[in-house]
């Protein structure tokens, strides 16, 4: 089951083709997107996700529709999903800087998709990772604005190409580390570790992207006593921690139960305590 959704808020046939062969996020991947889990028709934030892509816009120089447009959107899709038999929805929003040569209307839409049985396996049981180099310095996004290291653009080939390294040895996921061994994020998801009661997060100023679903956790974990920290920390220091998880959107809090083959420490209960954090807040 898929539901497609235009700007104006009317369905579309998802079977159908949609974008032009000459729209710039096919032949360039000039574009931006957001991907939001919807659970019994409550997007879960909703907010952020929207803050986030008029950031993305912005850094893009790409003049994006209204946040009441892609609320009309998403509303469509919400009420065209057949919840009384699919609980969850991973719904994403697109948004393209239109046609090559056209005059500079942006392309949007909103579909609305099942979550995939390997995700529900992930959630469930953990992930394997790999470190991989990202082959940037942490300080690269300061110098080099133009890269747009922080936003959430549709050229995701790179991070596509490291989840298939990562299947080729064996795993689930990859953390990237920049060029000084510091930890970033992964290709989807970002990189939270436990030290006692203290929860850790690598700086959006080392050109990753501020997840959505890590703050949800650090505000949850925040009201119930925790300290969390945004900061550096290497491999090593991960591998020493309490736990390591890997949150995003759809996943949601999932334990990184290996490292490049070596376990790390994965406590039931801790691990609990963060997914119940989490929940608490819907």
């Amino acid at each position: 089951m898929r539901v497609l959704a235009l700007l104006d808020g009317t369905l579309a046939d998802p079977e159908a083709p949609l974008m032009r062969a000459d729209d710039l996020s096919v032949t360039r991947g000039d574009g931006i997107f957001e991907t939001i889990l919807v659970v019994a028709r409550e997007p879960r934030e909703l907010g952020p996700h929207l803050d986030r892509l008029e950031r993305s816009g912005a850094l893009l120089d790409l003049p994006t529709p209204p946040r009441e447009v892609w609320e009309r959107a998403t509303q469509a899709v919400i009420d065209a999903w057949p919840w009384d038999t699919d609980r969850e929805m991973a719904l994403k929003l697109v948004c393209s800087r239109g046609i090559d040569g056209g005059d500079g209307i942006p392309t949007g839409f909103a579909t609305g998709s099942p979550v995939g049985a390997d995700t529900l396996r992930k959630r469930r049981d953990g992930v394997s990772a790999v470190a991989l180099d990202r082959g940037i310095a942490p300080d690269l996004k300061e110098r080099a604005p133009w890269l747009l290291l922080s936003a959430k653009t549709l050229s995701y080939a790179t991070n596509m190409a490291a989840l298939r390294e990562a299947e080729r040895r064996g795993a689930d996921e990859v953390i990237f580390t920049a060029t000084d061994g510091s930890v970033l994020e992964g290709p989807t998801s970002a990189v939270v570790i436990a030290q006692g009661r203290t929860l850790r997060t690598p700086p959006p100023s080392s050109g990753i992207l501020p997840g959505t679903t890590q703050g949800a956790l650090f505000r949850a974990a925040e009201k119930a006593g925790w300290e969390t920290r945004v900061e550096p920390f290497d491999l090593a220091e991960l591998r020493a921690a309490d736990g390591v998880w890997m949150t995003s959107s759809v996943r949601l809090v999932t334990p990184v139960r290996s490292l490049d083959e070596t376990p790390l420490p994965v406590d039931a209960e801790l691990n609990r305590e963060l997914v119940d954090l989490y929940e608490s807040l819907y």
